[in-house]
């Protein structure tokens, strides 16, 4: 499957496209000095105006699957003149940073390529401060997928194959141990003659 996303995004990253489906930064309500994690960061839009708004005291880090979307955000964010925004190839599932580095994750239409999205918030629970939150914006449907399109890696680098229910989708959240989960956004639509669900989601890390 990673093959197949890994294809498709690194022909994006030279694109004009909009890969996002959910408007984040606002919902997160950054303050100065946060160090921000942004999952499948893309060409780094939304990693370089966290970086901005959390000021020279603090940093933000885009992640993503592909050289080529790093390549192309660590560019834009020299052309930007944004000095506190990184970019390093990650996989979601497999998180390379320590436990608690950082008060705050973003992901936009991301996780649903994730094979383990239990792993996936999981990963993101670790990686954040106690206390810390995510805003994530992601494709979930009203009913199950069939097998053939589930199967399907190209269905899965499309943002299609890998959606779950949204019970599954929330579950996976809530077994990670987050705390106060709220859907802030919620848009139905119908893909590929399926009925799907964008979600923009808000939940906290409890802080002990």
């Amino acid at each position: 499957m990673q093959k197949n996303i890994r294809a498709r995004y690194a022909g994006e990253a030279s694109s004009c496209s909009n890969l996002s489906c959910g408007n984040n930064l606002d919902i997160l309500q950054i303050a100065e000095g946060e160090d921000i994690l942004d999952l499948g960061c893309g060409r780094g839009a939304d990693t370089l105006e966290a970086a901005r708004r959390t000021g020279s005291d603090g940093i933000a880090v885009g992640l993503d699957l592909t050289e080529a979307m790093v390549e192309k955000a660590t560019h834009n964010a020299g052309e930007a003149g944004v000095a506190n925004a990184y970019f390093i190839c990650g996989d979601i599932e497999s998180l390379p940073f320590d436990d608690e580095t950082f008060d705050a994750v973003i992901s936009n239409c991301v996780i649903n390529h994730a094979r383990d999205k239990r792993k996936v918030y999981s990963e993101i629970y670790r990686v954040l401060q106690p206390g810390g939150r995510f805003v994530v914006s992601d494709a979930v449907t009203k009913q199950p997928l069939p097998d053939d399109v589930k199967n399907d890696p190209e269905a899965w680098a499309q943002c299609f194959g890998g959606a779950v229910t949204e019970t599954e989708y929330l579950d996976s959240i809530r077994s990670a141990g987050f705390d106060r989960l709220e859907i802030k956004k919620r848009r139905e639509y119908v893909k590929n003659t399926y009925d799907f669900i964008s979600l923009t989601i808000q939940a906290f890390k409890i802080q002990f």
